[in-house]
């Protein structure tokens, strides 16, 4: 995992324990942090580092964040490739690879709000590796993926625009 990939991560994380319901933006990271630790660092600089235009952070930085988020301030690097913290199945890191994956996906797609909102919900869950296999169940069964969003959602069912062809019958 990259710093940037860690630290939009543990923006994730820090929003659901402040009961956000959502990550904690940059601007709030950046004012959380001036509020609670007494010392600044820029929205920039953050917006940076999660970019990867900045692939390491200053040692202050990288202690001023790993107290803020309460890790280890070995935590807040670019990890070696293929490296793991702890003995993990192949399975378990393909689920870690997938919720990070969802988390970027809901980033890039946060002007539609319903799809980034399905996809933190996807990676928000107990076992996304599930999730997903269901969803390829349910779009295998011919017809079901429709009835299933007709009742359970029944404005997204129908055809935003009048030209609007679905994909698969």
């Amino acid at each position: 995992m990259t710093l940037g990939e860690k630290l939009r991560y543990l923006r994730e994380v820090e929003g659901s324990l402040r009961g956000m319901g959502r990550p904690m933006t940059q601007l709030e990271l950046v004012r959380a942090v001036g509020k609670e630790r007494g010392k600044t660092i820029s929205q920039s600089y953050v917006s940076q580092i999660e970019g990867g235009a900045r692939p390491h952070m200053t040692q202050s930085t990288r202690t001023l964040l790993a107290q803020f988020f309460k890790v280890h301030p070995g935590f807040l690097v670019n990890d070696p490739e293929g490296y793991h913290t702890e003995l993990v199945s192949d399975l378990r890191t393909t689920e870690g690879k997938l919720d990070v994956w969802l988390l970027q996906g809901s980033e890039r797609f946060a002007g539609d709000p319903e799809v980034s909102e399905a996809l933190l919900k996807a990676a928000r869950h107990q076992d996304t590796r599930r999730c997903f296999l269901l969803l390829g169940a349910i779009l295998d069964t011919p017809g079901l993926a429709e009835r299933l969003l007709e009742a359970l959602k029944p404005e997204a069912a129908k055809p935003q625009h009048a030209g609007e062809r679905r994909r698969r019958p």
